[in-house]
């Protein structure tokens, strides 16, 4: 069923990396190096299956709140990461726009810098979008939307009577709505993630850990996907 032509936009929560590591018993950066790997290879596999839009949970929040080491650790492969993906030949020829969504002043500077510079850089590319939800909360962007417009209603911009769901949308980091998210882990929950954009998105919940997920999961989720009645309220 994957050769369906409807181009999909994908969420995925990468959950699972620091049990990963315990699993193994390696130390816990270890688990996130190897996350990192698999969302490099989920980022591939997704291409070639004709995906439109990925939008990764990436880092929350509520993830500034672990060791400073484990956070230097971390912030140190983000950059590692994002630099080799500003090299990669792959992202002009496959056209790939690449998005950073979440409250992104967080991090340090160089690393928003990196950011904002891979931004800058795809900002072009409309073939394949991929969206690293980053200092991400979906309150947190429903917050950041509401101030935006009640900014523009202090300026008299636009009245309150013009505020409706198009317009929160419009303001929030992502407007785009994902048609299904999977969530690896065994966790059955959604963490706070596009939980406006997701209202009417399928959720598939996957027992493996994220650095054991494989291009058979996402096949099978994408079948699975495809396989539902979509009824959307009727």
């Amino acid at each position: 069923m994957v050769g369906d032509d409807k181009r999909l936009h994908i969420g995925i929560i990468l959950d699972g990396n620091r049990r990963y590591a315990k699993k193994k018993n390696i130390v816990p950066w270890k688990g996130h190096a190897y996350g990192a790997d698999r969302a490099k290879d989920i980022i591939n596999w997704c291409d070639t299956l004709n995906v439109r839009e990925l939008t990764l949970y990436t880092f929350s929040v509520e993830n500034f709140n672990r060791p400073e080491k484990e956070k230097k650790v971390l912030f140190k492969l983000f950059r590692s990461n994002f630099k080799k993906l500003e090299k990669d030949k792959r992202i002009d020829e496959r056209k790939i726009g690449i998005n950073f969504i979440g409250r992104l002043h967080m991090f340090p500077n160089e690393m928003v810098e990196d950011m904002h510079r891979l931004m800058e850089r795809t900002k072009g590319n409309k073939n394949y979008i991929v969206n690293f939800a980053m200092a991400y909360g979906g309150r947190a962007e429903i917050v950041d939307a509401v101030k935006k417009i009640a900014k523009e209603v202090k300026n008299n911009k636009i009245s309150v009577n013009e505020i409706d769901e198009e317009l929160v949308t419009q303001n929030l980091y992502l407007a785009d709505e994902p048609d299904f998210i999977i969530r690896p882990g065994g966790e059955k929950r959604i963490s706070n993630f596009l939980i406006w954009q997701s209202h009417y998105s399928e959720w598939i919940f996957v027992d493996k850990l994220w650095p054991e997920f494989t291009k058979a999961d996402i096949i099978d989720s994408i079948d699975e996907f495809k396989s539902r009645k979509r009824r959307f309220g009727r």
